[in-house]
């Protein structure tokens, strides 16, 4: 039987020469991967490929935020298992422009002994070494005017905690704090259980190649003139609308969905009897926990 994996200091170093934690879109690499390298996650991990690029998921509430992405106005991109710098070091944005990339702010050991905390460390082979933080998800958004700005994401499975996590979590967020940065704690309880349901279900549509913008909003236009009707006749009038048959239509759909064009109710489900209702599109945004700020952070 093959024995579980460890977090050494010779692993970490490993992880440093391999690039872990480097890079922006398709050229980024997480620092904990999925793979037979890396010790197992505690929870239930998940690949998935979108964006041209291979996401590392380590649970279900990692899964889950993350399929908001598409559903947050002016998100650019997204890094997964992000780690925090030990020692002084220059802001993250700095990936992105080098002009953005402040010097000079503090590393997470610097701010546990502000903080009056004992830093996680690593043992083996006779070494020690402090463990590197990540944060779960790491949103570079834009504005209207180009700007960019980031959002830390940390994802936990209910908030009530350990009082060794939440002091991790204290200093995960002085880090982001200490750099300008909104961090949020989102655990289950920040969206809605059928909201989740239609996300994970609808997933594939969004994931598939895309629509043209022109069909999203011919397929969002016959939604709106169709309110109130079941989704399945709903995708066979679109069908017949667009020509390119039923797995398009459904795409053409649920695309316009995911990328915000139709405000449709996420609380209906997914099942195709079902009849499809809209809302206004600040209603829409409110389901997101990601746009909407939502935190179990006290």
């Amino acid at each position: 039987m093959r024995k579980t994996k460890l977090f050494t200091p010779d692993l970490l170093d490993r992880f440093r020469k391999e690039g872990r934690g480097q890079g922006t879109y398709i050229r980024y690499r997480p620092w904990h991967c999925i793979s037979r390298g890396d010790p197992s996650s505690d929870g239930r991990s998940h690949l998935m490929t979108w964006g041209g690029r291979q996401r590392n998921l380590l649970s279900d509430d990692e899964w889950v935020a993350s399929l908001f992405t598409p559903l947050t106005p002016g998100a650019d991109d997204l890094r997964e298992q992000f780690p925090l710098s030990l020692e002084t070091g220059s802001h993250e944005l700095g990936a992105y422009d080098v002009r953005l990339g402040k010097p000079g702010l503090p590393g997470t050991l610097e701010i546990a002994r502000q903080l009056g905390f004992r830093h996680p460390r690593v043992n083996g082979n006779g070494r020690s070494a402090p463990w590197v933080i990540t944060t779960d998800l790491l949103f570079a958004l834009m504005d209207e005017s180009g700007g960019r700005k980031l959002l830390a994401v940390a994802c936990k499975p209910k908030a009530e905690l350990d009082e060794r996590t939440k002091k991790l979590l204290a200093i995960e967020q002085a880090y982001w704090m200490a750099r300008g940065v909104e961090w949020l704690l989102i655990t289950p309880a920040q969206y809605e259980e059928e909201v989740e349901l239609t996300l994970r279900c609808s997933f594939q549509w969004w994931q598939r190649e895309p629509v043209s913008d022109e069909t999203k909003l011919a397929a969002a236009d016959l939604a709106r003139e169709l309110e109130g009707f079941p989704l399945s006749y709903v995708l066979d009038r679109i069908d017949t609308a667009l020509g390119q048959g039923f797995e398009f239509a459904q795409g053409a759909f649920w695309q316009s969905v995911w990328t915000r064009v139709l405000p449709l109710d996420l609380r209906r489900g997914w099942r195709p009897h079902l009849p499809i209702e809209l809302l206004s599109p600040s209603d829409f945004l409110a389901f997101n926990p990601i746009a909407s700020r939502r935190t179990a952070w006290n």
